[in-house]
């Protein structure tokens, strides 16, 4: 028997539902072996088919979308054709609720949603994209090994076509605060902690508030590409921007934050900031004197 690996064949970028944290951005590296007998060419698996038909299976699965445990206590699902409703509580009985076409969602069978979980769901069905003389896979989802602060955020970009416009999928990112050219592990730090496991939201999508169980809530709901999407949040778990949370948004609003945070200090600082998305990529922006 034969095998070849792929390591970093993808990178998953998704939101799921916890039930202590509640909805987290997340972003999750895939490494692949794959287990077999040699074909006529003499090969496994031709190596630039190994990434295309796999990473295409896998987006389509769970890339940009809400993971969500079909059997998680405190979770009530409700199909239409139009449109998958999930309630979902936390431990705590902080409520959500999540509206969308059902391709925003992709369901678990489990009890919660985690690495192994995700790998059992991915694992039969990227057995059926691959040749027959492939009889055997091992999948391994591994978060980046940072050594700077981080946060998980989620959001939704209605403007966007592609899938980044459902309303909760996210992204586990870096963030570098630059002060006069010298990096600042300070107010690194403390945008990671000010955006820990937050959804980040612009103001023109907030319809209603209301209080449910006891907690303060937001609505948000906007009509996008691919159909309605609605989504109720506790308003501790929401930092509202006003603009659209692109990365490129995002890294802006940081500078303009911070400018204002450390200004009497340092009135004459320049501020960058390198805000990432996922893995690998993200902005860059910079506010001089």
């Amino acid at each position: 028997m034969q095998a070849l690996f792929v390591n970093n064949l993808t990178v998953i970028d998704f939101a799921y539902f916890h039930s202590q944290r509640g909805i987290v951005g997340e972003s999750l590296i895939l490494d692949v072996e794959l287990f077999g007998e040699l074909n006529e060419e003499g090969m496994l698996f031709d190596f630039s088919f190994v990434k295309k038909r796999i990473k295409s299976c896998v987006d389509s699965l769970v890339d940009h979308k809400f993971l969500v445990a079909r059997q998680m206590p405190g979770t009530t699902i409700k199909e239409t054709p139009q449109h998958l409703e999930i309630e979902l509580q936390t431990q705590d009985n902080a409520f959500y609720q999540h509206i969308s076409p059902a391709q925003a969602v992709h369901l678990i069978d489990g009890y919660e949603v985690n690495n192994e979980t995700i790998v059992n769901t991915l694992h039969s069905e990227i057995l059926k994209v691959l040749p027959a003389n492939v009889t055997r896979i091992e999948l391994q989802l591994r978060a980046e090994k940072m050594n700077q602060p981080y946060y998980h955020y989620s959001h939704g970009l209605k403007k966007h076509f592609g899938d980044c416009q459902r309303i909760a999928h996210g992204h586990r990112s870096r963030i570098e605060v630059w002060v006069n050219e010298i990096f600042s592990n300070k107010w690194s730090q403390h945008i990671a902690e000010l955006w820990e496991d937050i959804y980040l939201a612009t103001n023109e999508d907030l319809i209603e508030q209301s209080s449910i169980n006891g907690t303060p809530c937001l609505v948000f709901q906007y009509h996008a590409n691919q159909g309605i999407f609605r989504l109720t949040i506790p308003e501790t778990k929401c930092y509202l921007i006003n603009n659209d949370t692109t990365v490129e948004l995002i890294a802006s609003y940081l500078a303009s934050y911070l400018r204002e945070q450390i200004k009497v200090e340092q009135p004459d600082a320049t501020i960058k900031i390198k805000a990432f998305e996922g893995v690998d990529k993200g902005a860059i922006a910079i506010i001089a004197p």
